[in-house]
C-alpha cells in the first residue's frame, strides 16, 4: 500500500504537520528536522496524493507556464529555471506553447478558471493577444512576464527600453556611429520589438548621432535563420555598417552566421551584439557582448508574485523590473 503523511511522520518522528509543512514549503522547517523528514520521504517513496489534496483545498499542486516558442534557446533556459523554482515551491509545472495565438492563451486562462491549473505564468507577445474577463472577480490568478505594456496582471520584466538603450550606448562609446539593428517590426508590432527599437533610438539621439531607418532592419522570424536572411538582404542593397545589435542572441548567432559565409570579420570589420545571454551565445564564435539577467532572479520573482496573487486575487497588481547588465565578450571591440 502506499505510505501515507502518518507513516513519514511516524519513520521521521516529527507530526504529521511537521510533514506536509516540509513537502508544501508552507512553514519554516529546522534543517536537521527537514532533512530527516527528506529521508523518511525517501524510505517510504512517498507519493503526494495530489487529488486528495486539491479536494481539501481546491487546488491542484500544478501551475501552468506559456511561452510562444519552445525550440529556441531562450525558452528552454527559462523553462528550466521555472521548473527548477516551482518544484522547490511543492509546484509541478505544465508547459504550453503558444505560438503567439490567442486561441491558446485563452485555452489556459479556461483552464485557470476551471481550477484544472492553479496559476499561470504567461509570455505574450502583444498587449490584446488574450482576452481577459470583464469581471476582475473572474480572471484567474497569473503574472505576465516579458515586454507587455499592460495594466491588469502582474507583471515581471527587464527594462526592455532601458536595456536597448544601454547596449546601444556601450556601442557608440566604442566608437561606433553607423549601427544598425536587426529584429524590428515588420508585421507583427510585438511590444519587445517596439520597445527596443524605442531605447536604441533614445541612446543615438542622446549622443547626436542621426536616426537613419534604413539601419533598422526587419526581421520578424526571431530565429538564427531569420537574423541570417534579414542581414542577407540588407547587405545585398547596403554598405556594412559599423556594428549590428540585435534584438536577441539568436538572431545574433544567425547574423555571425551570415557574416562568416560572406567572409566578414568580428569584430575586425563589424562588431555583434545580442540580447538574453543565453549559452549559445556565450560560446558562439566570436562569444557574444549580450544584455544579461538573472534568468533564475526572475523565475524566483515571478512565482512569490503568483504565489501572494494565489492567496489573494483582490489585491493591487505589481510590476517587477529584474536588473539587467550589458556583458562584453569578443563580438565587439572599440574602433
Amino acid at each position: 500500500m502506499r505510505a501515507t503523511l502518518k507513516d513519514v511522520a511516524a519513520r521521521a518522528g516529527v507530526s504529521a504537520k511537521t510533514v506536509s509543512n516540509v513537502i508544501n514549503g508552507s512553514a519554516i522547517v529546522r534543517p536537521e528536522t527537514r532533512a530527516r523528514v527528506d529521508a523518511a520521504l525517501a524510505d517510504l517513496d512517498y507519493v503526494p496524493n495530489l487529488s486528495a489534496r486539491g479536494l481539501r483545498n481546491g487546488r491542484s499542486g500544478v501551475i501552468a507556464l506559456a511561452l510562444p516558442d519552445l525550440a529556441t534557446p531562450y525558452s528552454a533556459e527559462m523553462a528550466h529555471a521555472f521548473v527548477e523554482a516551482a518544484h522547490e515551491r511543492g509546484w509541478g509545472v505544465q508547459i504550453e506553447e503558444t505560438g503567439g495565438k490567442p486561441e491558446r492563451e485563452t485555452t489556459l486562462l479556461s483552464r485557470a478558471r476551471a481550477r484544472m491549473v492553479d496559476g499561470l505564468v504567461l509570455n505574450p507577445t502583444v498587449a490584446d493577444e488574450f482576452a481577459l474577463p470583464d469581471d476582475p472577480a473572474q480572471t484567474p490568478a497569473a503574472v505576465l512576464i516579458g515586454e507587455v505594456e499592460q495594466s491588469r496582471l502582474d507583471q515581471i520584466c527587464v527594462d526592455p527600453d532601458r536595456a536597448a538603450y544601454d547596449m546601444a550606448t556601450l556601442l557608440i562609446s566604442s566608437g561606433h556611429r553607423r549601427i544598425a539593428v536587426v529584429g524590428t517590426a515588420v508585421q507583427t508590432n510585438t511590444f519587445t520589438s517596439l520597445l527596443r527599437t524605442r531605447g536604441y533610438r533614445r541612446a543615438l539621439t542622446a549622443a547626436g548621432i542621426l536616426l537613419d531607418d534604413r539601419l533598422e532592419i526587419g526581421c520578424d522570424d526571431w530565429t538564427p535563420r531569420g537574423g541570417a536572411a534579414a542581414v542577407s538582404a540588407f547587405l545585398d542593397r547596403e554598405p556594412l555598417p559599423e556594428a549590428f545589435f540585435c534584438f536577441t542572441d539568436t538572431l545574433a548567432i544567425g547574423v555571425l552566421s551570415e557574416l562568416w559565409r560572406r567572409g566578414i570579420r568580428v569584430p575586425g570589420e563589424v562588431s555583434v551584439a545580442g540580447f538574453d545571454d543565453v549559452a549559445h551565445g556565450e560560446f558562439a564564435a566570436p562569444p557574444l557582448t549580450t544584455v544579461s539577467f538573472d534568468k533564475r532572479v526572475f523565475a524566483d520573482d515571478a512565482l512569490d508574485v503568483l504565489a501572494a496573487r494565489i492567496a489573494d486575487r483582490s489585491g493591487p497588481t505589481h510590476v517587477v523590473t529584474v536588473p539587467h547588465r550589458i556583458v562584453e565578450r569578443d563580438s565587439t571591440r572599440p574602433r
